[in-house]
């Protein structure tokens, strides 16, 4: 039998030893490893694993040494075009499928939108004691679209939504009912007030119907601008994207003087400098649209698509006035000139996109140095979040609405949808009945329909229901 060797000594047990000679209790074996950490490298202890062993025989990784501020700049741009070229294709391809789907984009970025305005004013502690907060936040939400979206579909689409059997309740009721759905969201976050979250309560209600107006219903009137016809969708848009560009490349060029405190890198020259190319970009974009029925025509029709194309008698703005030129200008123009009236309406929209848009933009700026944050989130990789691509869309979305209703809208006396909307919320049944004999005699006597269809329909009308 082999002595032991006495030569080998263990340090685990004299230390255990020493821990039980002052009446200690025994170490875990976290502290016994920490301590065998501490102890050489050459005396390896029992409970090690092989695989721990064969780690410490491997040669240590090397780190891979930091990037440089060129190569961190390079990285973004190159994150940055990417996106970019991905959001452009997104864009133009949803402008060719169909009205519908710049509707549903956006319907999404009024949503994310909303979400991340939420989100940097939550405090996660208080929200854990308060679990109603955030549903209440998204049921105002849902209520607030329910109303604009249901005003959108019934002034658009009367024609469809009155002559529904089941629709037409809604349509109706349609004001009353999103009332009663706000009325309902307000009685519950009153019953859900709690002692001692008063003041966070109440700053996250008025927190959240701020983000309703702001968000919420300026994007609202964008997409009525995308019923009224594709162009007041797409300049608007398109103004502000080239504004920027311009303010940008300007700004790095020959900016010298600070435009305003809030966000330091802004420039009066880029600032001005952006004006005049997005008038120059205005005018030729316009110029080019005015000439497809596509963008210029209002949609009737949410299946229409850029292969299927929409007729309609064009707005007056889209044809061709001749005006008087002013005596000092005749020398160089004539007497005399042929143009669209829409070419002066584009310089009011230019303007307005950049003298005035870009202030959505400081706002949000101001809103996140308050809350101390540099994006409103991550949302689009070397974007940060959708916040801070739409901030300026919004203002000038809304602008655009007004200024079309005001100045360029034809507001015809009779339509389809407003014929229906008198006779069913003006009209006994029996005065729709004589509506429709009428008109059917009118009809036979302008040779548009047979003798026959109004001998049927005659027939129909006086037999009574099933």
């Amino acid at each position: 039998m082999a002595k032991p060797r006495r030569s080998v000594k263990f340090p685990h047990r004299s230390y255990l030893a020493t821990s039980n000679e002052f009446g200690g209790r025994r170490d875990s074996m976290s502290s016994v490893g920490s301590e065998e950490a501490m102890i050489g490298g050459a005396t390896s202890s029992p409970s090690r694993s092989q695989s721990e062993l064969n780690d410490g025989n491997r040669s240590p990784v090397k780190e891979e040494p930091p990037l440089s501020e060129y190569e961190k700049k390079k990285q973004t741009f190159i994150t940055r075009t990417i996106w970019t070229l991905a959001m452009i294709a997104l864009f133009f391809g949803s402008m060719a499928a169909g009205h519908l789907y710049i509707i549903a984009i956006v319907t999404v970025v009024q949503v994310m939108t909303f979400k991340e305005v939420i989100a940097i004013a939550n405090v996660p502690s208080r929200e854990k004691k308060l679990q109603f907060t955030k549903s209440l936040n998204w049921y105002f939400l849902a209520t607030t679209m329910y109303f604009l979206y249901g005003e959108s579909v019934i002034y658009y689409f009367k024609h469809i939504v009155l002559v529904d059997a089941f629709l037409l309740p809604f349509a109706t009721h349609h004001r009353f009912i999103s009332f009663i759905l706000y009325i309902i969201g307000f009685v519950f976050f009153v019953m859900s007030l709690k002692k001692g979250h008063y003041k966070f309560q109440f700053t996250q209600f008025a927190w959240t119907h701020m983000a309703l107006y702001l968000v919420v219903v300026q994007a609202h009137f964008i997409m009525n601008n995308v019923f009224e016809g594709m162009i007041w969708f797409f300049l608007p848009v398109s103004l502000v994207i080239t504004n920027d560009i311009f303010a940008y490349i300007c700004g790095i060029t020959f900016g010298r003087t600070q435009l305003i405190k809030i966000s330091p890198k802004k420039t009066v020259e880029g600032f001005v400098g952006a004006w005049w190319m997005t008038v120059l970009f205005g005018m030729f974009m316009t110029n080019i649209l005015m000439r497809y029925q596509y963008f210029i025509c209002p949609v009737k029709d949410l299946g229409a698509n850029v292969w299927t194309g929409l007729e309609c008698t064009p707005n007056p703005v889209f044809l061709k006035h001749t005006y008087d030129v002013p005596f000092f200008l005749q020398p160089v123009l004539g007497s005399a000139v042929s143009i669209q009236p829409m070419q002066f309406h584009i310089l009011a929209m230019a303007t307005f996109a950049s003298l005035v848009a870009p202030f959505g933009g400081f706002f949000a700026s101001g809103l996140k140095r308050t809350f101390k944050i540099k994006d409103f989130g991550d949302l689009v990789p070397g974007h940060g979040g959708m916040t801070d691509r739409m901030d300026c869309q919004f203002t000038m979305g809304f602008f655009a609405y007004m200024y079309y209703q005001s100045f360029i809208a034809v507001h015809n006396v009779a339509s389809v949808g407003s014929v229906l909307d008198t006779a069913i919320n003006s009209l006994s049944p029996q005065e729709q009945v004589e509506v429709l004999e009428r008109l059917g005699r009118y009809l036979v006597g302008q040779n548009i329909i047979r003798d026959k269809v109004l001998e049927c329909m005659n027939g129909a009308l006086s037999s009574p229901p099933a």
